[in-house]
């Protein structure tokens, strides 16, 4: 499907496309928002349409096929299009508890010959003439459909220049006995440009994984060896949080931080990407006292056992203080939705709701919050930050341990909730318990001020984010 074409001279025109997770579909739009806020770009977003079928079901009414519509409309209207095309595999087909097929479907299968011919057809039928690509890094063959169709090739890196920079040096912790080895090395690890010193644990999950021969891996690898063909990279990170690692990135390879990507006060709200119906929380919240609720959610993404989620629930309880919790359809794999303790409800009605879904955002915002159970994923982190909401952190998987040694360690941002599993139901209590008293909250707080002013100061007009936006277009321009 496509938009309707607008009368412009717009210079450039960008098709973005984003790795089908929540996680980077939202700062993808905000991207394509913001270039095409500019008016230098004309933005034609590439989604697949199992995901599209996914965001119309989620949504209230489904009276536009196109998340883009609003943004198109008023005086301010944007020029950004909107495609669905297929993956290659069936819509019905779970891509979630199915994943080593899909990921095995995204590196050797049919998926890159759709995506060819979906921006095939888009350079057919767009005008004004689409000349880059801007695609997520994690597309491991992104260089060959640039060059394919000649176009400049923006890589969209979602995470932490310090993630990227570690991904990048991978052959090192390789050669220095930290990955891939049977006995791994467990000391820190000094050697990797722009960062003084790292401990193994602190490494994404994929990178402290024994059996690094998985699909996965194999995703992540190939990956960072295709980035090395990049013509740019653009990060969603902050220059000023993270100077060194993308000062020595900078030397590599055209590296800009433009972050953090939130839409603008105009744009608020007028994309809905939710892959899951949100519920409304805030008449909940309503009558609660201000900084009194503790939000819990662990993302879009990451797997729990049952036990953990029993652990977690029963931390809650013991814990007595206000919360929201969002449990995800599919937190733990293979259960349905049956594992909470017995009574769970009565014990906590009043002071405790438990939801599957609910926009982040709005929850943040609300003066109730005091505090974010959070999982550590680096758009939470971000929004969390920018709302002022002190963190406690639970890292899962992949990118999360790796953030959350940038809040916890490096900004002063946050709390650890547990530094060992098996998780233990008196020791979480005890720690939120600790997480939400004044004293805690209001300490981390000053410490959020002076990131938030940072994350503030960057969006200026003479801010990092804004100079960096200006010199990637004016590299398009050369």
């Amino acid at each position: 499907m496509e938009a309707k074409n607008f009368n412009n001279t717009h210079k450039h025109h960008a098709i973005v496309l984003a790795l089908p997770l929540q996680g980077h579909i939202n700062p993808a739009i905000n991207l394509s928002l913001k270039l095409a806020s500019s008016k230098n770009f004309t933005i034609t977003f590439l989604t697949f349409e199992f995901l599209h079928q996914q965001i119309t079901q989620a949504q209230p009414t489904d009276d536009s096929d196109d998340i883009f519509s609003r943004a198109r409309q008023g005086p301010d209207a944007l020029d950004i299009r909107y495609w669905a095309i297929p993956d290659g595999l069936p819509l019905d087909f779970d891509r979630t508890t199915r994943l080593d097929e899909f990921l095995g479907w995204y590196l050797y299968g049919g998926m890159l010959d759709h995506i060819e011919k979906g921006v095939e057809k888009i350079l057919f039928d767009s005008k004004p003439k689409v000349n880059v690509l801007i695609i997520d890094t994690f597309y491991p063959w992104a260089s060959k459909i640039a060059k394919k169709f000649g176009l400049r090739f923006a890589s969209f890196w979602t995470e932490p220049a310090l993630v990227f920079n570690l991904y990048y040096h991978v052959h090192l912790l390789k050669h220095h006995a930290h990955l891939g080895c049977p006995d791994t090395r467990k000391d820190p690890i000094d050697y990797i440009p722009g960062i003084s010193s790292i401990e193994p644990n602190d490494l994404m999950s994929y990178l402290q994984d024994k059996d690094i021969s998985t699909n996965m891996h194999k995703l992540i690898f190939q990956a960072f060896e295709d980035v090395r063909l990049a013509d740019y990279v653009l990060c969603n990170t902050v220059q000023e949080l993270e100077p060194n690692t993308i000062s020595a990135l900078q030397s590599l390879m055209p590296f800009y931080s433009i972050g953090p990507l939130f839409p603008s006060k105009t744009l608020q709200n007028v994309v809905s990407p939710s892959l899951w119906a949100e519920s409304n929380c805030s008449e909940w919240l309503g009558p609660k006292p201000n900084g009194s609720v503790l939000y819990v959610s662990f993302g879009s993404l990451a797997s729990f056992t049952k036990d953990d989620v029993m652990e977690i629930a029963y931390g809650l309880m013991e814990s007595n203080i206000t919360f929201i919790w969002v449990l995800r359809p599919g937190t733990v794999p293979n259960e349905g939705d049956q594992f909470l303790p017995s009574g769970f409800d009565e014990i906590v009605r009043g002071r405790g709701v438990v939801v599957p879904w609910t926009n982040q955002v709005a929850v943040l915002t609300h003066p109730a919050i005091g505090g974010f159970l959070t999982h550590c994923g680096w758009n939470s982190i971000i929004e969390s930050t920018w709302y002022r909401v002190p963190m406690l952190c639970f890292p899962v998987f992949s990118d999360q341990f790796t953030n959350r040694k940038l809040v916890v360690d490096d900004w002063n941002v946050g709390v650890n909730l547990a530094s060992e599993k098996p998780l233990r139901r008196m020791e979480i209590a005890t720690q939120i318990k600790s997480f939400m008293s004044k004293k805690t909250r209001d300490e981390l707080r000053k410490n959020i001020e002076v990131v938030r002013k940072i994350l503030e100061d960057t969006l200026e007009a003479g801010g990092s984010s804004k100079k960096n936006i200006d010199k990637f277009i004016g590299q398009l321009n050369n």
